[in-house]
């Protein structure tokens, strides 16, 4: 069983690594060219690593936060050599990531006293909501738990369809009413199928399309209104997910949904198929948001628990 649990894990470590191998790619080869012949970090190279970050979609406020602290250790050190950079960088922006993750998670649990676990998810079509949900029910499938999908999206039938075709996939059931239903009484019918057969989790997609804030927040409160007519403190997670690889539209869009409504999870995909990987960091400390979940490919096991630890190892190494 140890033996199993060691596979898994170096399983998981070399998806992450293949995963964010764009990034790191991008991001080290830009700041080798930076620091080659030079033997110690002066302003020119901390002007390379700030221009650096911002192109690799940290964000300009995260960027300036790293680079201040960065001079605080070389004013306070005196004498850095480039090739402790890395290391440096590594050190703050983990500690960057810490202040907004209360701890590392390392598998697919929710609180035993939440029953069931109702998830609320949110975000604009296109950034792989509809596949997130359906890797999500499989991984706490693959956990033990009993699942249940909502499928309050009701805007567009192919929304409802495909997480029909997903919940067939991972072999869970699913509440859906079709098209144009009114997506709070969905939600109301899933929670309650869910109490009735006794599911340990519920998760709820809602309409993937970023009308005005008003309209958001009237139809995310409505939802949320009616669910807690049966269980008063749901959803227990609203679940905002982000397409890692738009960058700045990504944090644009959370932007857009923290102020509509409370968001308390991120998730973040096609982080395999960027170069933008910094966005991670960026949004993680902008928005005071912990990253729950990071998608590094296709396959259902593809979406992983975000572990800042391994996120950076994996990062640096």
């Amino acid at each position: 069983m140890a033996f199993l649990n060691i596979f898994s894990k170096e399983k998981k470590k070399e998806k992450l690594d293949k995963g964010l191998s764009k990034t790191k790619d991008s991001v080290f080869s830009k700041i080798s060219r930076a620091v080659a012949g030079k033997s110690k970090v002066d302003d020119e190279v901390l002007d390379d690593l700030e221009e650096i970050l911002v192109t690799s979609d940290v964000g300009v406020d995260t960027t300036l936060k790293i680079i201040e602290r960065i001079e605080e250790r070389v004013s306070r050190d005196k004498y850095l050599g480039t090739s402790e950079l890395n290391n440096i960088l590594k050190e703050e922006i983990a500690s960057l990531l810490l202040e907004n993750t209360t701890d590392d998670n390392t598998d697919f649990s929710t609180p035993s006293e939440k029953h069931p676990y109702v998830i609320l998810v949110v975000g604009v079509n296109g950034v792989g909501k509809t596949t997130t949900i359906g890797k999500l029910a499989y991984q706490f499938k693959q956990a033990g738990k009993s699942v249940l999908l909502g499928a309050a999206d009701t805007f567009r039938a192919a929304a409802v369809d495909q997480l029909v075709i997903w919940a067939n996939r991972v072999g869970v059931p699913i509440v859906e009413q079709g098209m144009d239903a009114d997506p709070a009484s969905v939600a109301f019918d899933t929670i309650k199928s869910a109490m009735a057969q006794g599911n340990d989790i519920v998760i709820i997609d809602t309409a993937g399309r970023l009308h005005n804030k008003v309209n958001l927040m009237n139809e995310l409160t409505k939802i949320k209104r009616v669910m807690q007519k049966l269980i008063p403190d749901a959803p227990h997670e609203i679940l905002l997910i982000l397409d890692a690889s738009t960058g700045q539209n990504a944090i644009e869009q959370a932007r857009q949904f923290t102020a509509a409504t409370e968001v308390n999870a991120l998730a973040l995909t096609k982080l395999d198929g960027t170069a933008k990987g910094g966005v991670v960091i960026g949004i993680s400390d902008q928005f005071k948001v912990p990253v729950k979940y990071i998608g590094i490919g296709e396959k259902m096991e593809d979406l992983q628990i975000f572990n800042r630890t391994e996120f950076v190892d994996s990062l640096f190494n």
